[in-house]
């Protein structure tokens, strides 16, 4: 009765919801009817459902498979070293600017580091073109220079976990800033003038009111983060990798592997069983890390 009372006094507002949950049921749980490609034999003259159904099959050609395991590790390797460093560097970002000021200069400063964030990854992997190519490539030029041994990065797959990071954390990190500087906007500065009259410095400001009352941020922001462990960013590793066979053993993750089989023309179910896999095992990721979360603190849970 009280749902009812409330619906009936607040129908207005109820009604604006329409618009998002006819959005969300179109373009979020209807195409989830294709997850049954995962366990046919799919045709495409056939259809969805004129396929044969397999059952667990296209899910053991999978995991019987050589790539698995590795296609796996680099996936949540890489995915690992992109929260680390994405979410170290967006908090250095925001407490950076925060501290610095409104001065102009570091306005411009802060668009020049969000800019990236604007820029598709086909480009940058253009402007890293021009940087890591060998022998032309300004990073081998320098070293050549430098008299060191030039590094030949689009052979050499030991390089690019640490090279993607890069690039990631500089595309990203800015505009994941945005984020922490505006809940550091948010405290009480009443906390800061306090302790500026206990004599804190700047640096015990941050270490002792900055960074703990981000904590409740950064926990929920690291949970919906680990909700994308198992998917690889596409766009990222197949415009800067391609199809070189050389660098696959470091940069190959679930999501190229799939993109590739595709292209192929790999039997779309595997691919169909894979994507379930990545859906399922990140759903289980975020469910137990929110588990985790709340037994720690109620404040850092999503729900």
């Amino acid at each position: 009765m009280a749902r009812l009372k409330d619906f009936l006094q607040n129908w207005p507002m109820y009604l604006l919801l329409i618009p998002g949950i006819v959005f969300a049921l179109i373009f979020s749980y209807a195409p989830m009817v294709g997850i049954i490609i995962a366990f046919e034999n799919f045709n495409p003259i056939q259809g969805l459902f004129g396929s044969s159904y397999i059952g667990w099959q296209n899910f053991q050609v999978f995991f019987e498979g050589q790539q698995w395991i590795q296609v796996t590790f680099n996936t949540l390797f890489l995915n690992t070293l992109f929260i680390v460093a994405g979410t170290v560097m967006g908090i250095f970002l925001a407490i950076f600017f925060t501290e610095i000021g409104k001065h102009w200069i570091i306005r411009v400063v802060q668009s020049v580091v969000i800019l990236p964030n604007f820029i598709s990854w086909p480009i940058v992997a253009m402007i890293a073109l021009v940087f890591l190519q060998s022998p032309n490539g300004v990073v081998d030029q320098t070293m050549t220079q430098l008299h060191m041994t030039p590094i030949q990065f689009y052979s050499q797959p030991g390089v690019w976990p640490v090279t993607l990071m890069i690039m990631n954390t500089w595309k990203t990190a800015g505009f994941g800033a945005i984020i922490y500087m505006a809940a550091i906007m948010g405290f009480d500065r009443q906390l800061y003038e306090a302790a500026r009259i206990d004599g804190a410095s700047r640096m015990q400001s941050i270490f002792q009111i900055t960074l703990p009352m981000l904590r409740p941020m950064i926990a929920i922001l690291l949970l919906l983060s680990v909700g994308n462990m198992f998917r690889g960013n596409t766009d990222m590793i197949y415009s800067l990798v391609g199809n070189n066979s050389l660098l696959y053993p470091t940069t190959n993750v679930i999501d190229t592997y799939v993109f590739r089989n595709v292209l192929d023309g790999v039997n779309f179910g595997i691919t169909g069983a894979v994507g379930l896999m990545q859906s399922v095992m990140g759903f289980v990721l975020v469910v137990t890390m929110n588990w985790i979360a709340r037994k720690l603190n109620p404040e850092y849970a999503l729900f």
